[in-house]
């Protein structure tokens, strides 16, 4: 009889214990995938040599992963994210991450491994021209220097010794990507490390946590980073400054003659200006570590959508092609009243870990000064659920030890 009760109690107390651990792991299983999905810490190998350190330098270690993804818990999956019950995207779609979203309400739309980390290309001088229109005049007076007029181009024409302002440059920037016109900004705003902490700082405190500058231009550089979701964030940010909404949307533009040279007709790279209904303007880029990388908006019946692609390629059709179609997709989501599965928010990073682990933020990845749900639940419990949880298992545990070892002595007798 008392080997009887003993078996049943150690079986009850199991299996209680097995149900309370249980009940612990939805938060390690739902943090799970975040870590699970491929380049989430870092892109992919770089093809040459481009992100080699210069001499004597080390390649910066990856940004810290946020343990709480940024934008919503779906922004955390790998593969395709779609409203329940939406058809998937038109195929022929090639880029390793994209994200749709609402430009005005900052819905994620439909997404594609958002939080991957992929190298921009020129879409990092969509971060550039942000630190620009904060900061400098668009009437200010910029020479270009010798060095700006003999970077690895694409490039606009600057001479050295001309003089252009910032708005002309600015159009030289966005329109026609001139690696030229980002070195002469750099130098205007203090040199190329003093603009690309002035890029990160930026963009830190906007929150885009995947993102790393490493330089102004975005031709590839040890430590380059970010992601569909930074980009599209970055995008959304900048489309509220009238002056970068303005030089984007512009088709052609000239500069004026300067140092002895001709005028410089520049007209914008981004092929659905003109062409797709409602086009708004965006940033195409290229490199061959971070290949076809896209951003564009429009506007349809009121609705502003954004689409960026990072990692895509020209077949079987064109990077601006599978744009059109994902913005087709966005715009039929919205008209069905489809439910968001994200949404881009603004947020500042905490200033230290909460662990020894680099790639914890302090508040749990939200990046806001204030607190995400599981850090106020944190702090009104600071020993934790799962702390909780596993000293109840164990107390019964050692109840259920001490029952067992009571009978058998009064067996013994």
């Amino acid at each position: 009889m008392h080997s009887v009760v003993s078996r049943s109690l150690m079986v009850f107390t199991t299996t209680l214990a097995a149900a309370l651990l249980a009940l612990s792991t939805p938060a390690l299983a739902a943090a799970a995938p975040q870590g699970q999905c491929a380049n989430r810490q870092a892109p992919p190998p770089p093809v040459d040599t481009s992100e080699k350190p210069a001499p004597g330098k080390q390649a910066p270690p990856p940004l810290a992963v946020p343990a709480v993804p940024v934008g919503g818990d779906r922004m955390a999956e790998c593969g395709l994210i779609t409203p329940d019950g939406a058809l998937n995207p038109p195929d022929g779609n090639t880029a390793a991450s994209w994200l749709v979203q609402d430009l005005d309400t900052g819905a994620v739309v439909a997404a594609k491994d958002p939080h991957a980390r992929q190298r921009p290309a020129s879409l990092i001088k969509t971060l550039l021209a942000l630190v620009v229109v904060t900061e400098l005049d668009p009437r200010q007076v910029v020479v270009a220097t010798k060095e700006d007029a003999e970077q690895e181009c694409t490039c606009v024409g600057l001479v050295a010794g001309g003089q252009y302002t910032v708005d002309q440059l600015l159009h030289g920037l966005l329109m026609h990507s001139g690696n030229d016109v980002a070195h002469a900004f750099a130098t205007v705003l203090g040199g190329p490390d003093a603009a690309l902490a002035k890029m990160n700082a930026l963009a830190a405190r906007i929150g885009a946590l995947d993102t790393r500058a490493a330089t102004p231009s975005g031709l590839d550089g040890p430590g380059m980073s970010t992601s569909a979701y930074d980009l599209s964030l970055i995008f959304h940010y900048a489309m509220k400054q009238p002056e970068f909404a303005k030089v984007v949307s512009t088709k052609n533009f000239e500069i004026p003659p300067t140092g002895g040279k001709p005028a410089i007709p520049i007209w914008n790279d981004n092929k659905l200006l003109g062409v797709y209904p409602g086009f708004l303007g965006g940033k195409t880029g290229f490199t061959d570590d971070a290949r076809h990388t896209y951003v564009g908006a429009a506007q349809r019946k009121g609705k502003r959508l954004a689409v960026v692609m990072l990692r895509a390629e020209q077949k079987p059709t064109k990077v601006v092609d599978q744009a059109a179609k994902l913005l087709d997709y966005g715009f039929e989501l919205e008209a069905d009243r489809a439910a968001p599965v994200g949404r881009i928010t603004y947020q500042a990073p905490a200033a230290t870990p909460s662990s020894s682990d680099p790639s914890v933020l302090a508040d749990g990845g939200t990046g806001n000064s204030g607190t995400s749900s599981a850090a106020a639940a944190a702090k009104e419990d600071p020993f934790g659920v799962t702390g909780w949880i596993i000293t109840l298992v164990v107390f019964l545990i050692i109840l259920g030890g001490f029952v067992v070892g009571h009978q058998r002595k009064r067996a013994a007798r």
